[in-house]
């Protein structure tokens, strides 16, 4: 923008820092950036799963005793908030690996939160997980060997499940506790897991890439968490250069990327890097999906 209409709006991610109560510079929060870490995420936990007057919002946010606004624990869109109503919480806990609740809507029917963002609700889960498997899988002729990065809930695996000419689907999911959890709150996802050709990697999806034969998937569909905190390296050169190592010439990685309203950065760094790493064409795709942001 020229001139003051934009004055104040800079992006965050050029700023090396800001004033903060006379103390010296402290590290501002990219506003449009996944890659921001929490202000403090030792108290990531008593904001995650909190329903405040029978409603859970995401993000969260609150000031700590400096009166310093930190973020819960993603600031992936500042300045705004999505609520839900809940009617019953189903179920409430903590893996290894993260914060997992389930809990029943009144307008989305069942949704599942990691860490406090919402990862489906039976409503709209469908958008999500048809365009990320049939994007990939159409694009291509007759893939044979799928692999599925994350994608504990099943939803991808149903999906894939779908294509008759698939004959080995690989998924490999960090945290058992969601496959577990959705087993029992989500069947109508974790169907997938039941189809013969699965075959299930509990682990870290970058070690289980760096043993793959090269060029061995067809195709490879990233279904991860947002790329803040453990799932941020799987937005990273590095993770990209594995996956483009084990798919086999002429195969197809389809990667959750985030909103084109909030993350343009993201989204423009990874366009960057699988342009340089893929030798094939890159694209942007976008869906409806009435609970994520924008």
């Amino acid at each position: 923008m020229e001139g003051g209409a934009g004055k104040g709006l800079e992006c965050p991610k050029i700023m090396d820092g800001k004033a903060s109560n006379g103390k010296g510079l402290k590290k501002a929060i990219p506003s449009c950036c996944l890659k921001a870490k929490a202000s403090a995420p030792e108290n990531d936990a008593k904001c995650h799963s909190t329903v405040v007057s029978g409603w859970f919002s995401e993000p969260q946010s609150c000031s700590d005793k400096a009166g310093d606004l930190m973020y819960f624990n993603n600031p992936m869109w500042p300045g705004e908030a999505h609520s839900l109503k809940v009617e019953n919480i189903l179920f409430q806990g903590k893996s290894e690996f993260q914060e997992i609740l389930v809990f029943e809507s009144s307008a989305y029917g069942k949704v599942l939160v990691l860490d406090g963002i919402v990862q489906l609700s039976e409503k709209d889960e469908c958008a999500y997980q048809e365009m990320i498997a049939h994007l990939p899988l159409c694009s291509i002729e007759s893939p044979k060997r799928v692999l599925v990065v994350g994608g504990g809930d099943g939803g991808v695996l149903r999906e894939i499940s779908r294509h008759s000419s698939v004959e080995l689907i690989d998924i490999c999911e960090i945290d058992k506790m969601v496959i577990d959890v959705c087993k029992k709150f989500f069947p109508q996802l974790y169907v997938g897991f039941e189809d013969p050709r699965v075959q299930l990697h509990v682990g870290d999806a970058v070690e289980f890439l760096r043993h793959v034969p090269e060029g061995k998937y067809d195709a490879i569909i990233v279904d991860s968490s947002d790329p803040v905190g453990p799932a941020q390296e799987l937005v990273e050169r590095p993770f990209f250069e594995t996956t483009a190592r084990a798919l086999r010439p002429g195969g197809v990685l389809c990667n959750m990327a985030e909103s084109m309203w909030l993350h343009t950065h993201l989204i423009q760094d990874m366009l960057s890097i699988c342009r340089e790493t893929f030798k094939g064409s890159v694209h942007y795709a976008w869906a409806s999906v009435p609970t994520y942001p924008r």
